[in-house]
Formats: structure tokens, sequence, C-alpha cells
């Protein structure tokens, strides 16, 4: 508890105390023989203690013209209680409302406790490396690019950089929620919110403070309560209209049975009073944020960012997921498993790897720096010959490859398309080779090819079955490359639909096709790494980057990120948000229903005060404890 939730306790403890031995002398009759006016004394000075703030709120939002709230709703019921001699009922009501503001407060510091956590994260100083060895303390927004930073054991790493010195073991739990510790070394990327476990590491930044991870992040939490669901759009608007027409049909109901002489003005009050207690729309207004806050930081202690609890009830409706392959549903560690020259090429192995690495050296895609890598690794050299080949005559064509002029003639290093775009013919050999395949084309004719295949993430197969097991219909895998290879791995992991060689806007122009399909109430997701993928994610119902730790481009365009490439949560992601809206839900239509139930019967005479406080503080405590079951992390 906080020192305010304490005395806030205490304050409650001792009005209790006092109200428990009233209301025995009260029901004993000891207190009757007592001037009417004293026995008021009595009553209100627990009552002051107890309500002076709820009227202090009260009276200031009436100033600022926001009268019809449950402030004023608590200040005029209790007056009216004083107003017709109800004076226990009158404290019993404002006391079991602080009793409810006392658990709403504790609830919501519960569910922001996770979410602290990540907030956290913030490093506080930077150690800046000077020339000469000196290291000076400063303010991380103070780091430009390429400075030096020295990072002792147990501090946090101040901004996005790469180790130039030392190695160690950082600890990534706050981000990530991964409790075992990554190992790094020299050129190690490393992001900035993570711990240092040991050892001291020298890091040269590569991002300002501001454009960092870990600033990225806080700001997207931040954000996040700005991001409303329709249902909590909804309750406040409910709330708005609601508020004040239980507040003028209670007058009307106080004012109205006397005129006609059906009650007396005492009796019409007290239904009035009744009236206006059990119309407080605290347990909805509280009760369904604090629920999808709850879910919200259910998932960050998952290392699952939700952007908005709007993104969470989106994801409760998912019914199809689609995944890119490459880094997603597999490592994306591509590695040449096959070098083969054509027969009529005229060329040796060595010589055809040698040919594609070259053509390839100027390239940081995946598939060219695997080709790069095992050049370097078979022939034990540390570069190609790079006068063999310029930069500026190097060409990268989206989903087809490269081309390039190697050793002053053309080159073409891709796939089927670009061959055949280019008028060179004779590659059929390689359909049966099991991989993605890069065909070679030199002088307008075909060399032989080389097989990378990329391998399938070891918890792949189950996130899949789990996906299905929290309710999602359909799994579908988009992917650029080969058919053969995109079924193979579809088939391995139990993926209903496979369309492959795609390019980026087929991508985009798929998930148009199948969101088209889709009914109102379900959902589609895109599963991708948020980079290449980033159209595709902002274009689905719900974008999930996978495996973008440190990504710009994910966390700007995903709705959810996962920051690490852990598969794994996305069945439990969309778990947790069906289970918060089923909370959400729950608490909807109880406090709907006991409100409904207890105002007809006060206006009818057919209750008291004391079951009027239950309808309002009680279904609130009741509420409140449900949203909290939110935050508990059920294993999928």
């Amino acid at each position: 508890m906080t020192g305010k939730q304490k005395k806030t306790r205490n304050r409650i403890l001792i009005v209790l105390v006092i109200f428990t031995v009233l209301l025995v002398l009260e029901k004993t009759g000891l207190l009757d023989k007592l001037p009417l006016v004293v026995k008021f004394a009595i009553f209100l000075v627990p009552y002051i203690m107890i309500g002076y703030d709820v009227i202090k709120k009260a009276v200031i939002n009436i100033r600022h013209g926001q009268v019809f709230d449950e402030n004023f709703l608590m200040m005029i019921a209790t007056f009216g209680a004083f107003g017709i001699g109800e004076y226990p009922e009158a404290v019993a009501v404002m006391l079991f409302y602080q009793i409810g503001e006392l658990f709403q407060s504790y609830a919501v510091g519960k569910s922001r406790q996770s979410i602290t956590e990540m907030m956290s994260i913030a490093p506080e100083i930077a150690n800046i490396v000077g020339e000469n060895g000196e290291v000076t303390e400063v303010d991380p927004e103070e780091v430009s690019i390429g400075d030096i930073l020295l990072v002792r054991a147990g501090e946090k790493i101040p901004v996005d950089g790469v180790v130039v010195e030392g190695e160690s073991f950082i600890d990534t739990a706050a981000l990530t929620g991964e409790s075992v510790p990554r190992r790094v070394v020299k050129d190690s990327d490393v992001i900035s919110g993570c711990v240092n476990g040991e050892g001291i590491l020298k890091i040269r930044a590569v991002k300002a403070y501001e454009d960092s991870t870990v600033s990225r992040i806080l700001e997207l939490v931040e954000n996040a309560s700005d991001k409303k669901s329709r249902m909590e759009n909804f309750i406040t608007r409910f709330a708005k209209y609601y508020t004040p027409v239980v507040t003028i049909g209670a007058l009307l109901l106080a004012v109205i049975p006397p005129v006609l002489g059906q009650l007396s003005f005492a009796d019409s009050i007290k239904r009035a009073c009744i009236f206006l207690i059990v119309s407080c729309p605290c347990a909805l207004v509280i009760s369904v944020p604090l629920g999808f806050f709850g879910g919200i930081g259910a998932s960050s202690r998952i290392g699952v960012l939700v952007k908005g609890s709007n993104f969470l009830e989106a994801a409760a409706g998912i019914k199809t997921v689609v995944f890119d392959k490459t880094g997603t549903l597999t490592k994306g560690e591509f590695r040449v498993t096959d070098v083969v020259p054509s027969e009529n090429s005229g060329i040796s192995r060595d010589e055809l790897l040698e040919m594609a690495a070259t053509g390839e050296a100027f390239s940081n895609h995946p598939i060219a720096r695997s080709v790069f890598a095992a050049f370097l690794e078979e022939t034990g050299k540390k570069d190609v010959d790079r006068n063999a080949i310029s930069e500026a005559d190097t060409k990268e064509i989206s989903g087809r490859g490269i081309e390039t002029v190697y050793n002053g003639m053309k080159l073409f290093l891709g796939n089927a398309k670009l061959m055949n775009e280019n008028g060179i013919s004779s590659f059929a050999e390689a359909g049966s080779a099991s991989g993605t395949i890069v065909y070679a084309g030199y002088n307008g004719e075909y060399k032989g090819y080389i097989v990378i295949s990329d391998v399938i993430k070891d918890s792949a197969k189950r996130a899949i079955d789990g996906i299905r097991k929290v309710g999602v219909s359909k799994t579908v895998m988009l992917t650029g490359d080969r058919k053969d290879v995109a079924e193979d791995v579809g088939r391995n992991l139990g993926i209903d639909e496979v369309i492959s060689q795609l390019l980026p806007a087929d991508k985009v122009e798929q998930v148009e096709k199948m969101l088209s399909s889709e009914d109102n109430d379900s959902k589609l997701a895109f599963v991708g790494d948020g980079i290449n993928d980033a159209p595709v994610l902002m274009r689905a119902d719900v974008g999930i980057a996978m495996g973008s730790l440190g990504s710009d481009a994910a966390i700007e365009a995903a709705d959810i990120v996962i920051m690490d490439d852990d598969i794994n949560k996305i069945p439990s992601v969309i778990g947790i948000a069906r289970k918060t809206i089923r909370i959400v839900k729950e608490n909807i239509v109880f406090a709907l229903s006991v409100k409904v139930i207890i105002l007809i019967l006060g206006a009818l005479g057919l209750t008291t005060m004391w079951l009027a406080v239950f309808g309002d503080v009680g279904v609130a405590v009741i509420a409140i404890l449900n949203s909290m079951r939110a935050l508990k992390t059920d294993k999928i």
C-alpha cells in the first residue's frame, strides 16, 4: 500500500469502530433519549471524518461544471438521509463508499505493478568515456551517436549500441520476460534498458536516447491508456448520460409522490436517496478499464507490449493468424547447404561460390550474407576480390535478386523470375532441391545454383498447436520463397494454408482478400518481423511483431510487440485478451443486473439503504476483485 492508501485505511478503521459503537447504541435504544440535535451532532462527527474529501471533491467539480459524478451522488444521497433522520444509514453509505474507493485504489496499484516494472527500465545515468580515458557521468539524453559508453556490472545500458570491448551476460527480463541472461561479446548488438550482469562493457552508441528502444517503449506504455476499447468508450458515454438521468429520476421520485398525496415527503425522499446511492456507476466506470489494464499488465509480465486496450479487445476476436515465414516460423539463419554448377557451365563448384559471393558482397539481405559467409568459411579468406565488382553497378531487385557486373560482364543472382526476365534458361534441374535456390546467370548463360536452407524454430509447432487451442480457426503462411520449400515448412508445422512466391506488395493484397472474407466479429492477425512486413502489419486487424527487439519499424507498425522471438507468446496473449474480455463482460452484466433490480425495488419502497449500499459499494468491490483476475496469466 502507498502512504495515502494507508492513511485512508486507518481513517476507515477508526470510523468503522466509532460507527459500530453508535450503531449498537442506536439499535439498543440508548440514543433515543438524547435530543435530536445532539444525536445529529454525534453521527455528524464520523460522517465528516470519513466523507469530508468526497464532499470537497463534489463542491470543486460543481464549480468546474462537472456536476454529475459519483461524489455528487454520494453527497446528495447522504445529505438527504440526514435530512430525514436516517443518521446511521448516512454514515454507512459514506463509510462503505470509501471502503470501495480503497479497494479500487489498491486494485489499480496491483494492475499497474507489472507495467511499472516495465517503466522502471529507464536508465538514470550514462558514463561517457573520453579520448583520454576519463569517464564522465551524464544524463542519457546527452549521449550522442558514436560516443563510447562504460557500463559497469549492475548498471542499465543507457542507449542502443554495439559492444566494442568486454563480454558479459545481460539481463533482458524487463523487456522480454525472459529470465535467462543473454551473453554478449565484442560486436554484439545491445539495447537500452537491459542490465549488465557481470564484468565491464564498453559500448559504442548507435542511437540517441530519444530514438532508443527503451525511450520508444516507455512512450508507447505511457500512451496506451489513450487508445480505449469499444467497451471502455461505451461505458464512458453510458455514464455521461446515465448519471444525469438517474439524478433527475431521483428528484422526480422525491417530489411527485408527495404532491400527488401517495407518500409522505420523508418516505419519498428516502426512496430517492436509495435510488441515488444504487445508481452510482462506479462498478462499471472502475472495473471495465481496470480489467483491460490488468490484461495489458499480464501481457507485459510475459514480455509482450500491447499498445492499448483497443488492440487487446481486437486480439480477443482473432480467428485467423497469418504468418510471415522467415524469422517468424523459421530462425532466419540461412546456411548454404549445396553448390551445384551446371554441367555445361565450364566452371567448378568453388568458382561458382566465389562468383556468387562476390556478386552478393554489397547486399545486406540474409540470403546474400549467407552466401558471402559460406565463401569466407570455406576458403578462409577475409573478403572477396572487390576489384571484380563495383557497388555502383549493383542493383537489388525486390522479390527477384541481384543484378550486377562481374569482371566486366552482367551477373544475375536470384530466383527463377529473375532468370526468365533476363533471357537465362535451362535451370529446371534445380527444381527438386529442398531449400531456397539462388540461380546464377553470367554473360547470358546459366552457370548453376546454390541451395540455401532455413531452419524451423523449435517452438513453432508447439505455438501453432497452442494457437488452435485458444480458439483460432485458421492459420496461413505467406512467403516469398519457392512453393515446394514453403509447402514443406507448412506441412511440418500443420499450417492450414500456404501461399508462396509473393512480393511484399503481394502480401498486402493477400491479407486484403482474407480481410474482405472475414465477418465483423472475426479478426485477422498478421505476425511478421516488423521491418519488411510493416505494410502488412499495419493493414491487419492486429499486427504482431515477432523477433523485433530494438526494431523501430516493428514498434511503429505493430499493435502488439513481442519483445523477443518467442512465438509461443502468441497463444498466451490471445488467451489473456479473451480472458480479459470475458471478465469485462461479466462485470457489465453483473453490475447492471443488480443495479436495475435494486433501483426498481427502491422506487417501489421494497428495500432499504443497506441494500442500496451493497448495490453500489458491494457490486463495485466484487467487480474490482473480478477484474483483478485479469492479472493472472494462465499457461497455454
